[in-house]
């Protein structure tokens, strides 16, 4: 087996605003072992991580005499939609909601640039009934709750089966009150503030048509006042044929 790498040239890394720094660094540290520089574009939410960040990685180039390799620019879809237009980026890698990276793929693509894509996940648990009920609840608290869901894995939806669901189910709603909610810095805090006001907006908004749908609020589902972005970890009830799912 043999590898051959192919320098592109310039390389667009777009990442979002959940992990930036993680994504920016799993492809950053490739593109340039394959002999291309990069050019990186945060969430604008995260413009100031973003020339941090830049600052720190660019004092270590520079000490060791690489210049030119590595820059960054900050903005809204208007930088990121040049970045995809501009003929010069060989390939732009993008990390994102799926709304938002088809249109990246659509731009890039109708120049015949390359392109990678980490979209919106939608992860699922299935719990059979020979499973070990504490540790699945465990998992699934934690997959949905840790990072307070911002994570593109994080656990959306759960499927039970019907001989244990009732079981599940009871358990579950048990345990989500006693989630401990606040700084993430603090030991013991497993759900933090969500990342923006308008993170709640969908959050409330995505109650409502949940309901709407039949769906029923087993735990949580209220906005927490005071400062900070915080809301309830909530858990929900709903048909399996619902269009919302």
């Amino acid at each position: 087996m043999m590898e051959c790498w192919n320098p592109l040239g310039i390389v667009g890394v777009i990442t979002a605003f959940n992990f930036p720094n993680a994504v920016l660094g799993w492809n950053l540290a490739l593109a340039l072992i394959c002999g291309n520089a990069v050019i990186w574009k945060c969430a604008p939410s995260a413009s100031l991580l973003t020339i941090c960040t830049f600052k720190v990685i660019q004092a270590v180039f520079e000490k060791n005499n690489l210049h030119g390799i590595f820059t960054m620019c900050v903005g809204g879809a208007d930088v990121g939609q040049a970045l995809a237009k501009d003929n010069r980026v060989k390939l732009v890698s993008f990390t994102g909601s799926t709304k938002i990276g088809k249109l990246v793929q659509s731009e890039v693509h109708n120049r015949f640039g390359k392109c990678l894509l980490e979209l919106g996940g939608n992860s699922a648990q299935i719990i059979m009934d020979d499973a070990n009920i504490e540790m699945a609840i465990k998992a699934a608290v934690f997959g949905a709750v840790g990072t307070a869901g911002q994570r593109c894995t994080s656990l959306r939806r759960l499927y039970v089966h019907e001989k244990i669901y009732d079981e599940v189910k009871a358990k579950m709603t048990k345990v989500y009150p006693t989630v401990a909610i606040g700084d993430p810095l603090l030991p013991g805090t497993l759900c933090g503030p969500l990342h923006s006001k308008w993170q709640i907006d969908i959050f409330v908004n995505g109650l409502k048509e949940i309901e709407k749908q039949g769906g029923k609020v087993l735990a949580g589902g209220k906005t927490i006042e005071g400062k900070g972005n915080y809301v309830e970890p909530t858990l929900v009830e709903i048909d399996s044929k619902a269009k919302i799912l």
